[in-house]
């Protein structure tokens, strides 16, 4: 697309988001740093492979997980949301989407929150046992209307099994030694991959209202211990994410791990919400290298009052990384894109 006519319609929309929701943001927005943008350019083309269940406001489609069987099969688990709850518990539905290709996805399953029950979902993690073979799935919520927790379901040979009556706590927040100690209060969005002969969680813990990643593993998947002191978070509010720092994905790079996160920073509009993708990189799985300090790497090129590039997953698939990632349209709805990065250009 010529480069004038895509500055046209990025300032288009830019007063479109204006007359729709009266407001217009002069303040700092989320920009990719001079140095990123030859490679932040690559995001520049998408495919929707999942929208909300409504075409509005607030409605959305996102935080996928997906994994791909040994028969080649694509397997979502995505959370579904509406406005029609307080914010914080406006998520409904955790979808199960199968997909041959890993473009057209068709629902397949489904678990509401009020089988659980649970007031209301965020981002779940979807993997296969390399050990059992069968699938797993682990949600967040606030368990038993307490803090958010980190959630599963038995295990199953195929994800239109999963049953929402066997959800359990698996992480949850620890008990204070003493009064006055200042730790994580509750937890919620878990990564999880296999690697080195354990399961490793990545989590967002609430530290004074903050959002911070902490370092969980495991052997088997069900019981959890913290990596390192289970207070310390594995990465610093600093630079562009100095409001929330939080995990999105991690991916096997042969010689260590790209470590995929996310952030936002005080200066911008709602960065409760505004958040952006950034990279690092590990080769133990915990001590993380910030490879984007100066900037974030992806944000949404359908901007409204938010940029917000979130919850992506990163997964190689034959000669390409198939990455998926909620992202923010023109209307303030939110739905999942894939991104398709060639791994020899």
């Amino acid at each position: 697309m010529h480069f004038v006519f895509r500055l046209f319609i990025i300032i288009a929309l830019s007063m479109i988001s204006v007359d729709i929701f009266g407001q217009e943001w002069k303040g700092p927005q989320p920009e990719i740093p001079n140095n990123l943008k030859n490679i932040s350019i690559k995001f520049d083309n998408y495919t929707t492979v999942l929208k909300p269940d409504k075409d509005a406001a607030e409605y959305w489609a996102g935080a996928p997980s997906v994994v791909q069987d040994k028969d080649g099969i694509f397997w979502m688990a995505a959370r579904m949301r509406s406005p029609e709850h307080p914010r914080g518990l406006r998520g409904y539905e955790i979808r199960i989407l199968k997909s041959s290709d890993g473009v057209h996805f068709k629902k397949v399953h489904s678990i509401g929150r009020e089988q659980v029950p649970i007031p209301g979902f965020e981002r779940p993690a979807l993997l296969i046992d390399p050990i059992t073979n069968k699938f797993k799935l682990y949600a967040c919520g606030p368990w038993k209307s307490g803090p958010w927790s980190i959630i599963k379901f038995d295990d199953a040979d195929d994800p239109t099994q999963f049953k929402a009556n066997t959800a359990k706590p698996v992480i949850q927040a620890p008990t204070k030694q003493f009064e006055r100690d200042v730790s994580v209060t509750e937890y919620k969005d878990p990564v999880i991959v296999y690697a080195n002969g354990n399961f490793h969680c990545y989590v967002i813990g609430y530290v004074r209202k903050n959002e911070r990643i902490f370092h969980y593993n495991s052997k088997d998947g069900e019981y959890w211990e913290p990596v390192g002191d289970i207070n310390e978070p594995i990465m610093d509010l600093s630079g562009w994410h100095n409001f929330f720092i939080r995990p999105a994905a991690v991916l096997p790079m042969g010689i260590g791990y790209l470590f995929v996160y996310e952030g936002s920073s005080t200066t911008w509009y709602d960065p409760v919400y505004n958040v952006v993708t950034g990279l690092g990189f590990t080769f133990d799985l915990h001590n993380i290298i910030d490879l984007t300090p100066e900037g974030p790497l992806a944000r949404s090129t359908t901007p409204s009052l938010f940029y917000t590039w979130r919850y992506s997953h990163w997964i190689i698939v034959d000669d390409e990384i198939f990455v998926y990632a909620e992202v923010a349209t023109p209307i303030q709805s939110h739905e999942i894109r894939l991104f398709r990065l060639p791994l020899l250009d």
